[in-house]
């Protein structure tokens, strides 16, 4: 499968199995003619988008992509598989030439940053920077963070990509591979472009299994985060109901794909995990039979969990929403077959004033083949993304007497 579908994978004190009910939240329906405030469970049989949270009124301003119904492409749009595998292999894949720098973190691991190349010279010192976090196994050769970065490239941004511990073709030197739950080294990234743009403004966005982890640095450190503003889409949310999901139906296939990812990127590194002393399962982790498999053999050992389930547990970006400090957007597909629509914290996204959500009634996981570029362009969100961010920049950049 297309490396574009490998996006999945406060420490609650056990493990949860909460399921997110949409409670008959007052919510802010958008149509192309109105702008108006309903009350009850959305309908996602109809073309409208469902909007809420408690800064949704602060950032609704922000918007001119939003005041449309949302058009899934005919045909490809109107089934959430279809949808999903159309993106992930049809997709145009933008040009970009990187220029990458490798980070050294504390416990001696590697980070690869991918710059666009040239930028360092043409772009201002103080120009917006963009970090994108893609998902699970994904990196800067992936087609919706390319069509993301030369949106953002579009404006005048300087925009950097992030590939998590072995993505990307990046050098692993430690036995740990990306995971949902570390957010040290998005710490360490943050800092690091904060420290060589002092002047400039930061932004942050994840997709899939990057939400997670974005989401959980806002709001495990939030005292420390340096970031203006951040956007999450499909996000998984709660990793415990994201599991249960993968594993039922047509999902199946899904899980296959990100599994494979997972155990090519591990052979690569294997020699790592052979050496060391911990329970890690290397021949599981070479030839798991799910991504829950190898979570089990591996990821959960790199950070010291004693089940896969308490990782999964301990991951969940979910029960950190209420913690967020900093302007976030999150955008989820109610139809999305991997990061399942119950898995979002609506209540916390509710009663947070810096959150907003939007939900689309179609758009798969990685998809959203709707609006001026589809089928084969840049997805519907990327629009709605450079609107919000472009908003959080222009207010950042006014006098403070205005």
């Amino acid at each position: 499968m297309a490396s574009s579908l490998l996006s999945l994978t406060s420490k609650p004190p056990s493990i949860t199995r909460l399921r997110h009910q949409r409670p008959p939240l007052t919510t802010v329906r958008v149509s192309a003619a109105t702008v108006t405030t309903t009350t009850g469970m959305p309908d996602h049989h109809h073309p409208s988008l469902e909007i809420t949270g408690g800064g949704a009124d602060r950032f609704l301003p922000a918007f001119n992509t939003i005041h449309l119904p949302y058009k899934p492409f005919p045909i490809i749009g109107w089934n959430r598989h279809l949808e999903t595998i159309f993106a992930a292999f049809f997709r145009t894949v933008p040009e970009v030439k990187y220029r990458r720098e490798c980070l050294r973190t504390q416990d001696n691991g590697t980070i690869a940053l991918d710059w666009v190349y040239g930028d360092h010279r043409s772009l201002p010192s103080d120009s917006p920077i963009l970090i994108l976090l893609p998902g699970l196994t994904g990196g800067s050769q992936d087609s919706y963070v390319k069509h993301m970065l030369v949106k953002a490239k579009s404006k005048g941004w300087r925009v950097v990509v992030f590939n998590s511990r072995g993505c990307a073709n990046s050098p692993v030197t430690t036995p740990q591979l990306q995971t949902a739950s570390f957010t040290a080294d998005t710490c360490h990234v943050v800092d690091h472009v904060s420290s060589r743009y002092p002047k400039a403004s930061i932004y942050a966005v994840g997709w899939s299994l990057g939400g997670n982890i974005l989401v959980n640095y806002l709001g495990r450190e939030h005292h420390r985060c340096s970031l203006s503003g951040a956007v999450s889409l499909c996000n998984p949310f709660n990793l415990v109901i994201a599991d249960e999901n993968l594993r039922k139906g047509f999902n199946n296939i899904y899980d296959r794909a990100l599994r494979g990812g997972l155990s090519r990127t591990f052979d690569k590194h294997a020699s790592l995990f052979e050496e060391m002393h911990d329970e890690y399962n290397v021949q599981a982790g070479l030839n798991p039979r799910t991504v829950r498999e190898y979570d089990e053999a591996i990821t959960r050992v790199s950070l010291g969990y004693k089940s896969v389930d308490e990782y999964y547990s301990n991951s969940c970006s979910c029960h950190v929403v209420q913690h967020v400090r900093i302007p976030l957007l999150c955008i989820q597909a109610a139809n999305d077959p991997i990061a399942p629509i119950e898995a979002t914290p609506y209540s916390d996204i509710k009663d947070n004033p810096n959150c907003m959500l939007i939900v689309t009634p179609q758009g798969g996981h990685l998809g959203w083949v709707a609006g001026d570029d589809a089928p084969f362009g840049a997805p519907w969100t990327d629009n709605v993304v450079i609107e919000f961010l472009e908003h959080l920049q222009k207010n950042a950049s006014k006098p403070e007497s205005s």
